[in-house]
């Protein structure tokens, strides 16, 4: 596995499935989990710490604490994708304003509103670093 997808209810159920989809056309192996970091937070801090992944991405709504909570307790990348959930009277602006203003030294990546395929994208930048054959896929379909 290379990327760890966890989403933060059965809610975000659709966005994770479109990453999913995403990764695999760029032929990426991944692992995808409803985790709430409110919910279950010993399940979540478990799985982060037991897993092989090395990409997290957290999809999150509302407060969308998710993100942040994964990242403290890793060292590796987190992108998050804020979601405009049915009970947002934001449209979002709530989930990725709580993203992307994490406190210093706690750094997320942070995709727009609802935005699974750049998430895909960037977890896949991210992985070229050490895959090169992900460079060639990258750029093919940017093509």
């Amino acid at each position: 596995m290379k990327v760890a997808v966890i989403a933060g209810s059965k809610s975000d159920e659709e966005i994770l499935n479109a990453v999913c989809r995403n990764l695999e056309g760029f032929g990426i192996a991944f692992k995808s989990k409803i985790l709430s970091a409110h919910r279950n937070h010993e399940e979540l801090e478990e799985f982060v710490q037991k897993s092989d992944a090395e990409v997290f991405i957290a999809i999150a709504g509302l407060s969308a604490a998710l993100p942040g909570f994964i990242v403290s307790l890793t060292t590796k990348p987190v992108i998050g994708i804020p979601v405009a959930s049915q009970n947002s009277v934001a449209g979002g602006l709530d989930s990725l304003l709580s993203i992307v203003q994490m406190p210093s030294g706690v750094p997320v990546a942070c995709v727009g509103i609802n935005n699974a395929r750049n998430a895909a994208i960037l977890a896949a930048q991210i992985l070229s670093m050490r895959y090169p054959k992900l460079k060639k896929i990258l750029a093919a379909a940017k093509a």
